[in-house]
């Protein structure tokens, strides 16, 4: 549906769990979406880790990776526009020609989630963009380092985070409520998380554990932390929850609407060097000014 009424916004998953796609489905899937919106479509991809979630889909965990990593050269093939046989570990293939074919020609842009070297490599592999989370000197050190040794350009990539924001110009009064409902949220996944393990999960806690708590604050302090969080880890794609579990729309809408027209603009001309943050961003060792912030991502 929003393929269908949008113009200009891209859109894409952050993420979508690739154990549990069937290769040539998924691939058919998001050629008709590409199609609907006119070529504005990607995907997120993540290995997944929840024990529960591969008991109900009657998968073994330990098939992740392979699932994963097959998954993602199947898409690959489905949309080069040619038919194609592929054989692996987990899927077999022969013939199949996948229509309709993507606007994108090659097929969608991939980003996979990094949480661990593991996850950083199979990226660099792969030749995706990255959605980072954990420990900045594996996921975003680390990927750069083994980007430039594959003898790819790291700055040709996008790099995309959730993180959260709340415009209001009354914290006390707006953010408790809120807080509750990321709490609730960050509880359900720690418990996720402990119940998979760290080799599974992937490394999320840390001192250096790219932060992700919600930025609150009126306009100008949402603007100066989003622009700085951008520049100083040089994403060039952020993500923002558009609701909190348990919160009503009428709760949430009036600081979404107010992010999109009196924050996003601005910080959008500071990552460009438009405005007092913006000029500052080649000083010292911070990275490469973000290329681009999206519009908008559906999560």
């Amino acid at each position: 549906a929003v393929a269908a009424i949008t113009k200009n916004m891209r859109i894409s998953t952050d993420v979508a769990l690739a154990p549990f796609q069937h290769p040539i489905r998924f691939a058919e899937d998001l050629a008709v979406l590409d199609q609907i919106s006119n070529g504005r479509m990607e995907i997120g991809l993540g290995l997944a880790y929840a024990p529960h979630e591969f008991r109900a889909f009657g998968i073994p965990l330990r098939n992740r990776v392979s699932l994963t990593e097959e998954l993602l050269q199947i898409l690959r093939l489905a949309w080069s526009g040619e038919p194609f046989s592929f054989h692996g570990k987990r899927y077999h293939f022969d013939d199949v020609h996948v229509t309709p074919h993507t606007v994108q020609a090659g097929g969608l842009p991939i980003w996979l989630a990094t949480t661990s070297a593991v996850s950083v490599e199979r990226a660099v592999r792969f030749g995706t963009n990255v959605l980072p989370q954990g420990e900045s000197s594996v996921v975003l050190d680390e990927w750069r380092a083994a980007a430039r040794a594959a003898g790819q350009d790291p700055d040709s990539r996008r790099i995309g985070i959730i993180r959260s924001v709340l415009v209001t110009d009354d914290p006390d009064r707006d953010w408790p409520v809120l807080r509750q409902a990321e709490r609730y949220r960050m509880a359900v996944y720690g418990r996720l998380g402990a119940e998979a393990g760290p080799d599974s999960a992937g490394a999320m806690a840390g001192e250096n554990r790219i932060p992700q708590r919600p930025i609150v604050g009126d306009v100008d302090s949402c603007v100066q932390q989003l622009t700085s969080f951008i520049l100083d880890n040089g994403f060039t794609d952020v993500v923002s929850w558009g609701y909190a579990p348990g919160l009503l729309p009428d709760t949430m809408t009036p600081g979404l609407l107010r992010y999109a027209r009196e924050v996003a603009p601005r910080v959008l001309r500071s990552v460009h060097h438009v405005g007092p943050v913006g000029e500052c961003a080649h000083e010292g060792d911070r990275e490469p000014v973000a290329r681009r912030l999206a519009e908008a991502y559906l999560v």
